[in-house]
């Protein structure tokens, strides 16, 4: 939604501003000019992209346009699903958990928590180390060991639409170059017509280079750089799970151990001491 409303507000500065200082809005719409750019620039994309790559890419750029999805009350329903879990395994003991990570979705513990629920990757990350810590046959050091690598496996896999959406913004402003050189080429080869012709041939010619430049960097720019904020929100909710579970593993109560997690949430989406409490005491 933000990337949106920064669009409207670029969008009127620029166009504003032209119209104000007497341009005419008609002189900038060449649509074929938009065609080369836009069509030269996804063309090349594409040639750089694995079928794999493409495929990320086109899932992940419309969460750019969605709002925050780790929010102070997901997280808040993450730590208390990590709470009733490991609340069951103090109480009944660890074995008792396994039917729960190993259908997550006919859980009831997890059942009570659909936003998480939907989130695979976070519930694949829960159960995966779970069942780990049932089995019991893993050292602590080697499970955080293991749990850092898949967090940052998570978000270098991430990264990658990130860095061609990247790719694809700073390759316009050099495609409207290419444009604004062939119709410097085309009017190159009509000197003989009046002058308010050629004028309207060079003005024709700057659109394109004018229509890059903005294109790369404010309409394509934005969107990798939300896609970036989306990402580190999703490690943190990796990382909560991880403090929370090694807190566990360390002796902690369930009561301490989310303490843990929370304490490693951005401030803006970290429930109070308090909150948490409620919250907690919410789903007993």
């Amino acid at each position: 939604m933000m990337v949106i409303i920064g669009w409207v507000v670029v969008l009127a500065a620029v166009f504003g501003g032209f119209v104000i200082s007497g341009g005419q809005i008609g002189a900038l719409v060449h649509p074929v000019k938009l065609m080369m750019i836009v069509g030269s620039a996804l063309g090349a994309f594409v040639a750089g992209c694995t079928p794999a790559t493409l495929k990320a890419v086109i899932k992940a750029a419309p969460g750019a346009f969605k709002g925050a999805k780790y929010t102070k009350a997901m997280n808040t329903e993450v730590l208390c699903l990590m709470y009733d879990l490991l609340n069951k395994m103090r109480k009944e003991g660890m074995i008792s958990i396994e039917a729960e990570v190993e259908n997550p979705e006919g859980s009831p513990i997890f059942s009570k928590y659909p936003n998480v629920l939907a989130d695979h990757h976070l519930i694949e990350f829960v159960c995966d180390y779970l069942r780990m810590m049932v089995s019991g046959s893993m050292d602590p050091n080697d499970l955080e060991d293991l749990m850092n690598a898949e967090i940052e496996t998570h978000h270098q896999e991430g990264a990658v639409p990130i860095a061609m959406m990247n790719k694809l913004g700073d390759s316009m402003p050099a495609f409207g170059i290419v444009a604004a050189v062939m119709g410097i080429v085309i009017t190159m080869g009509s000197l003989n017509e009046p002058p308010s012709v050629l004028g309207y041939m060079i003005g024709a010619a700057l659109v394109g280079a004018f229509v890059g430049i903005l294109f790369g960097y404010a309409i394509v720019g934005p969107i990798p750089t939300a896609m970036e904020q989306k990402l580190t929100e999703s490690s943190k909710a990796f990382e909560c799970v991880k403090e929370v579970l090694l807190a566990t593993l360390s002796g902690s109560s369930p009561a301490v151990a989310v303490e843990y997690g929370r304490k490693v949430l951005f401030y803006d989406v970290r429930p109070s001491f308090q909150e948490l409490e409620a919250a907690v005491k919410g789903t007993k």
